[in-house]
């Protein structure tokens, strides 16, 4: 028996990078998946990895800016499975800009792929998780916990997240649910393009991590990510959990 066995879980943009590791580790330990993701090329890939370790797990494709899905993806999956146990809001995109040259069009894309989602897909899912007395998993970022440049739209929609987060731990503390956020630093697609385009500026950021390394999608990210869902978290909420090897360390 693993630690999330038969809990149905929901991760959002679980087709590649954080969001596949976390569905291949909590599928490891019994979970069964829900990737949510818009690449449907990708999806369709996780998928049959995930149902080959955990047989009833599922992609479905959506694309999060439209609003109208949210609910109708929790129903989803919710009405398949009988039950909700875990909603992950990991999928977010953004476009680096300065502040200065920032616009509206930067603004929707961050908080339309991050912020509303999370939202909307908590409002949705709250009545099945307070049956099951579940859990959500939300992201944050070191860009909006330090203020990285050209990270404005990005950062203040994930420290909108974790503002939320905090609310809705404190509301739903008493239904049994918790709300934590991972904030992660993790050798994803992303971060291997980037060193690949800027190799120095890769390696400056990455001797300054305490660990000496950025972290594994699966094994770091994943593996709390499989704490958080779990019954050994369940008197933890509201809380950032960094899992960054020490890049920032919250006071």
């Amino acid at each position: 028996m693993g630690k999330l066995q038969d809990k149905v879980v929901i991760i959002t943009g679980g087709a590649g990078g954080i969001g596949s590791g976390m569905a291949k580790a909590m599928a490891k330990e019994g979970a069964i998946i829900a990737i949510v993701d818009l690449n449907e090329e990708s999806g369709k890939i996780m998928e049959e990895e995930l149902q080959a370790i955990s047989p009833k797990s599922m992609f479905l494709q959506a694309n999060l800016m439209d609003r109208e899905n949210l609910s109708q993806i929790i129903k989803t999956v919710a009405d398949k499975y009988g039950k909700l146990d875990v909603l992950v809001n990991n999928a977010h995109a953004s476009k680096q800009v300065t502040i200065e040259e920032t616009t509206q069009a930067d603004l929707d894309l961050s908080f339309g792929t991050g912020f509303y989602p999370t939202f909307y897909l908590m409002q949705a899912a709250l009545p099945y998780l307070k049956e099951t007395k579940g859990n959500v998993i939300n992201f944050a970022s070191g860009a909006g916990l330090a203020g990285h440049e050209t990270q404005g739209a990005y950062a203040a929609a994930k420290e909108a997240i974790r503002g939320i987060s905090r609310v809705a731990a404190n509301e739903w503390g008493r239904f049994g649910i918790n709300v934590n956020i991972i904030s992660p630093l993790a050798y994803s697609p992303g971060v291997q393009a980037w060193a690949e385009a800027q190799p120095e500026y890769y390696e400056a950021v990455r001797s300054k991590i305490p660990m000496g390394r950025f972290g594994n999608v699966e094994n770091d990210i994943g593996r709390v990510a499989v704490f958080l869902a779990s019954e050994d978290s369940q008197y933890i909420t509201g809380q950032t959990i960094m899992v960054d090897g020490g890049s920032l360390m919250l006071h």
